[in-house]
């Protein structure tokens, strides 16, 4: 089956999103959307909600159109729990609970100045590496400014407006989503102070002076204040009138949200109403995105901790794989990152593709969302330059222990024709392969060789292994590389059977080669199985291989 060019997704929301920006304001930028709340570890799922804007926006940059893809940092939030897993962090962080994330303090030994810094700084570290361009907004320094503040008046003017749209919609929303949404002591407020004395949000308007913008508050811990709004800049919007409003004073075009968002009385579906009642502007277009989750791993959620960040996903794949995985897929179908062995058929599928494109075999959508995947509209992202394959660089690092001396000395007899003759020609890859073999592999499952021939075994074999083994260790020599070893342990059941060596395989045949392949990985690993035997020989040497082989 063929693609055709409109399974591209990427290219056809920039479509959308140019038609939607010329029909609202011709000539100005457009301006694509993602907000982040530093609440704590940004996880890959939340990194969907950045690589969908980035990556159509990327797309209308290589149009050569005017385009800026801003990144809202919520650090204004307020702290709603303490997240598991965080180093250092333990029950004591309660009481900044309703305090701004960027008047909490940061985990212990963090260089930044509070918790929301400190989450920031490790996503844009990630974002840098993906080739993410975008201008970023801290939401403190927005309020704090008072940037807001004529949109927060008119939010306070309309709060019977807004509540009126609110109304309509409250029984329908999901427990997660009927969040604090404005309710005062004296009616619906949209607007919530963080209290003067505690900084924290736990606080209710009793009192508001459209004229004056005086407004009175009190708080739960026993506080509270009579202030002008149009002076004291300590407080937000609540998020239902909040998002619409920064839509409006950004000029937002696209910023999609997540599957909860989505719901009916949800924040976007509310959102959409108040910014054209409200506001006086247009809803930005705003698909819905599935989420991201990890192979063995139910939905992320940041709060209970322990789930993969993008930097985590770096550590072990090379940031164009893990750009590949946004873009190939649309946003409403959901998808699985792989830390398990599913990363090395993940690789090995990427290296297929590689190999079409340059080949010019791969389907156009596959051809865009390839070349989204290894740059941008800046240019290339860093590349390994012998891009050797994911499983192999695993198993040479599995059987090594990551030694780079062994390493070097296993890949330069891959290829004699064509040796690799230092480790940063297969470098990132290497280091990710590396890592992923030391923190993801269980040690029962690391290949562990023998110290010392299985006599046992050895002296329990019949004639016919003991030939097989002679016949293969007898040839190592001439067959030494990978493409050598491969035929070897291939052909040594074929010449026992009498057949040629370019005989397609049998069924008879597949269960000697099994058998013989089962016997050498207990021979040299006491497994049943393990790495790529050509890989495995490379690694031990052909003295080290007679020697196991009782040869």
């Amino acid at each position: 089956m063929t693609h055709s060019i409109a399974d591209d997704w990427v290219a056809r929301f920039a479509d959308e999103v140019i038609a939607h920006a010329e029909d609202r304001a011709p000539g100005k930028p457009i301006v694509c959307a993602s907000g982040l709340s530093p609440s704590g570890p940004i996880h890959l799922g939340n990194l969907r909600e950045v690589m969908t804007p980035h990556l159509v926006a990327d797309e209308i940059r290589r149009r050569g159109l005017d385009v800026e893809h801003i990144i809202s940092w919520d650090d204004y939030d307020r702290f709603r729990k303490v997240p598991a897993g965080v180093e250092g962090v333990d029950e004591s962080w309660n009481e900044h609970i309703g305090r701004p994330l960027s008047a909490v303090p940061a985990p212990p030994g963090s260089p930044y100045d509070s918790w929301g810094e400190h989450f920031k700084a490790a996503m844009a570290a990630s974002l840098d590496e993906l080739g993410v361009q975008y201008r970023g907004i801290s939401q403190t320094a927005m309020y704090r400014s008072g940037a807001y503040l004529e949109q927060i008046l008119l939010a306070m003017r309309e709060r019977q407006h807004i509540d009126a749209v609110l109304a309509k919609y409250r029984t329908k929303i999901a427990p997660a989503e009927n969040d604090e949404d404005g309710e005062g002591a004296t009616g619906y407020y949209p607007y919530r102070p963080y209290c003067s004395v505690c900084n924290r949000d736990t606080t209710t308007v009793t009192a508001y002076d459209d004229e004056t913008t005086e407004l009175t508050y009190t708080c739960s811990y026993g506080h509270g204040a009579t202030i002008l709004l149009r002076d004291d800049h300590s407080g937000k919007l609540v998020w239902k009138v909040d998002w619409p409003m920064r839509w409006a004073y950004e000029g937002v075009h696209f910023e999609p949200s997540g599957v909860d968002h989505s719901s009916p009385g949800s924040s976007y579906v509310v959102g959409t109403q108040l910014i054209a009642e409200v506001f006086a502007a247009k809803a930005p277009v705003g698909p819905m995105y599935a989420f991201v989750g990890i192979a063995g791993q139910a939905k992320m959620s940041s709060s209970k901790g322990g789930v993969p960040t993008p930097a985590d996903a770096l550590e072990i794949m090379e940031a164009p794989l893990l750009r590949w995985l946004y873009s190939r897929r649309r946003p409403n179908q959901s998808f699985k990152i792989a830390f398990d062995d599913e990363i090395q058929r993940l690789y090995d599928e990427w290296d297929t593709l590689g190999r079409k494109v340059g080949e010019g075999t791969a389907a156009p959508a596959d051809v865009a969302a390839y070349h989204r995947a290894v740059g941008t509209a800046a240019g290339p992202l860093a590349v390994t330059p012998r891009p050797l394959p994911y499983r192999m660089l695993a198993s040479v690092a599995d059987i090594t222990v990551g030694d780079p001396a062994q390493m070097l000395r296993i890949l330069t007899d891959i290829d004699p024709a064509d040796p690799i003759d230092s480790l940063d020609l297969v470098r990132p890859r290497l280091d990710c392969a590396v890592r992923w073999v030391t923190t993801y592999v269980a040690d029962e499952q690391r290949t562990h060789v023998r110290a010392e021939p299985d006599t046992e075994l050895l002296a329990s074999l019949d004639d016919e292994r003991r030939a097989a083994l002679a016949l293969l260790a007898g040839r190592l020599d001439e067959q030494w590389s990978l493409e050598g070893l491969t035929s070897l342990v291939y052909g040594v059941p074929k010449i026992r059977l009498g057949l040629p060596l370019d005989t397609k395989p049998t069924p008879e045949l597949k269960v000697a080669q099994r058998e013989f392949f089962s016997l050498l990985y207990r021979l040299l690993v006491s497994r049943e199985s393990g790495p790529r035997l050509p890989t495995l020989l490379l690694s031990l040497g052909a003295a080290r291989v007679r020697t196991l082989v009782g040869a």
